[in-house]
């Protein structure tokens, strides 16, 4: 019995292939569904590449939608599994931190508003708590950006040991703590005021001073240090 060839783009006329076009006219000569085809790379047996392109975009409405979607609900879609899903949402991650690191670049952290600057895009929209580090050098410039934790924050999460390794590695003169309430609440919570606490004690000890802990949401910010809780 033959084996079942999978399709992928070769089987188009070659003038009609995603890649082909995308070398000849550029990226943004091709539509949304060439370019998750070129994402994708190939179908399964019965149902090509662009056919599973277009099942993406018809299933979720529009790439922003395909952007939001979960691992999960992008592997629901035939010819999808966990791997491919995986690579369309580092696709989107790339290009999202892609649009940031212009901005980063030897930013200075003057103010609260230079930091939520340079997080809030890629934690507003996130449906759980994102907390980060930032890392700054000693004139106070962002020499680096790592998640700590996701999910809602507690001592567990947020443990010393993890924040103040990345900061180690970085060589980092100081940091600032940043995390999203998805709920659009900016007050800090218990657990926010415990963790900043634990943090700032730990960083004296190892000479990392934590310069501030901020909460960001889609419309406003929460310095602690404005505040005088820091």
């Amino acid at each position: 019995m033959n084996k079942v060839s999978s399709f992928t783009v070769h089987d188009l006329p070659k003038p009609e292939r995603p890649r082909e076009r995308l070398k000849k006219f550029g990226p943004e000569a091709l539509s949304a569904q060439e370019l998750l085809a070129l994402v994708i790379g190939r179908g399964i047996p019965k149902k090509s590449v662009m056919n599973i392109a277009q099942e993406l975009l018809t299933r979720f409405g529009n790439i922003n939608a395909i952007s939001k979607a979960t691992i999960e609900e992008l592997s629901q879609i035939k010819g999808i599994g966990l791997a491919k899903a995986a690579q369309i949402k580092a696709c989107f991650e790339l290009g999202k931190r892609q649009e940031l690191e212009p901005e980063l670049e030897d930013l200075d952290i003057k103010k609260p508003q230079d930091v939520v600057r340079a997080i809030r895009a890629g934690i507003r929209d996130k449906a759980k708590e994102h907390f980060k580090l930032i890392f700054l050098n000693t004139r106070n410039k962002i020499i680096g950006i790592s998640t700590v934790s996701i999910g809602t924050l507690n001592t567990s999460l947020v443990h010393p040991r993890e924040v103040f390794k990345g900061a180690i590695m970085h060589n980092a003169a100081s940091v600032v703590l940043a995390h999203n309430h998805p709920s659009g609440d900016i007050e800090p919570s218990e657990n926010d005021l415990t963790i900043t606490k634990r943090l700032v004690e730990a960083g004296k000890i190892l000479g990392i001073e934590v310069l501030d802990h901020i909460i960001v949401t889609k419309n406003a910010f929460f310095s602690f240090k404005e505040k005088g809780l820091l």
